[in-house]
């Protein structure tokens, strides 16, 4: 069963009802028992960093799921959940991550293209990463406007350019996430999240 995090900041519906459409049960949660006990979980993100990590603490969401992950649940983060697993970030000024992922979260050097960046954006995928299988420099939809850096670069699954090149998706054992949307990918989107359910 795919448990969607709840903790009153991310696109549940349309997450819950793209894993819904490949077959599976999802279930929203926001228990934080019943987060540390699940057996895959999505956190999905919308909105600023720092106010996010602040309702995961509110409900004890941020332990479940470093709980979670300890044991050995298969964790995907998507957009703002992509970028909360990293150490930090300094949107508003600097916020502390839940730090399952070495570096950082910075606003995009974009050379003067257009803030945020929602566009579709072709990714160069690494060809070893299990949530990648099958996808090649295919598109996907993004919207935001910080993007996170891996200091370890064997954690990118992959990358992406926007006046800079930034981490695109990320990959390290149980831990996988995507700064763009899945669930608004098409055909593409829903092969990764395929991929991430068939784990």
């Amino acid at each position: 069963m795919i448990t969607v995090i709840d903790y009153g900041a991310g696109n549940l519906r349309s997450v819950a009802n793209a894993v819904r459409f490949l077959g599976e049960t999802p279930v929203i949660e926001s228990d934080a028992d019943k987060i540390a006990a699940a057996d895959k979980l999505i956190l999905p993100g919308v909105g600023a960093f720092g106010e996010c990590m602040k309702l995961l603490g509110a409900r004890g969401a941020d332990e479940a799921i470093k709980s979670a992950v300890a044991r050995g649940t298969p964790l995907l983060g998507i957009c703002l959940g992509l970028q909360l697993l990293f150490d930090s970030s300094d949107e508003f000024g600097f916020n502390k991550g839940l730090g399952l992922i070495r570096g950082k979260v910075t606003k995009i050097k974009s050379g003067g293209l257009n803030l945020p960046h929602i566009a579709w954006t072709s990714i160069e995928p690494s060809s070893e990463s299990r949530l990648m299988r099958g996808i090649k420099n295919d598109y996907f939809y993004f919207v935001h406007s910080y993007c996170a850096h891996a200091e370890d670069k064997r954690d990118e699954a992959a990358t992406a350019e926007y006046g800079e090149t930034f981490t695109a998706a990320v990959e390290r054992d149980n831990i996988f996430a995507t700064q763009f949307h899945p669930e608004k990918s098409g055909e593409s989107g829903l092969r990764l999240l395929r991929n991430f359910i068939e784990l």
